[in-house]
């Protein structure tokens, strides 16, 4: 049985709406209580509200953020980064993600920073059309930056050893950003 472009696409769409459910999740809406659902969104039927409908309150808006890969932990070998997203999101464009790793040593194993295209290259870690956006030197210090610009899944992977840190070593995750209320 393989995997049709039917189900890629039903996958992402799934992956999606989970990542926008969980990210507006049990969040509370600036000036309603914190029991108060509407789904994330601040709108109705009749219109938006506070002047834009996604928006919970124009006046509270928070500037973007920038989040360590991994926490304390950074960007290494068998760390669960699907349970950090998680923990960690929602995301917002113009949000920074920081990869911190060390440089190679004799006591280091080198990694690096792909950019997946799709979510079945994500899957199955396929790098041959990865795009590396950091290279084994570019995590110590303060890091490398990653600006997420856009509005659409990012999937990111360590490309070393041939993928096997992709692969065995959990080390993927993605994130879909959402728009936030500074997005310009």
């Amino acid at each position: 049985m393989g995997f049709t472009c039917a189900q890629g696409v039903l996958t992402l769409l799934v992956l999606t709406a989970s990542m926008l459910a969980v990210g507006t999740a049990s969040r509370p809406i600036a000036g309603r209580p914190a029991n108060y659902s509407n789904f994330g969104f601040n709108h109705s039927f009749w219109g938006p509200r506070n002047g834009h409908p996604f928006h919970p309150n124009n006046n509270s808006t928070r500037p973007p953020k920038k989040f360590i890969v991994g926490g304390s932990d950074h960007w290494r070998y068998g760390f669960n980064y699907t349970d950090w997203v998680f923990n960690n999101g929602p995301f917002y464009v113009n949000d920074t993600l920081v990869f911190k790793y060390d440089p190679p040593s004799k006591t280091t194993f080198p990694h690096s920073v792909y950019l997946l295209p799709n979510l079945r290259s994500f899957m199955t870690c396929d790098l041959s059309r990865a795009e590396q956006v950091a290279t084994v030197a570019q995590g110590g210090g303060e890091g490398f930056e990653f600006v997420l610009k856009n509005w659409w899944p990012h999937y990111f992977a360590c490309g070393e050893h041939d993928g096997v840190h992709c692969k065995e070593g959990m080390m993927k995750f993605f994130v879909m950003p959402l728009i936030g209320p500074y997005h310009g």
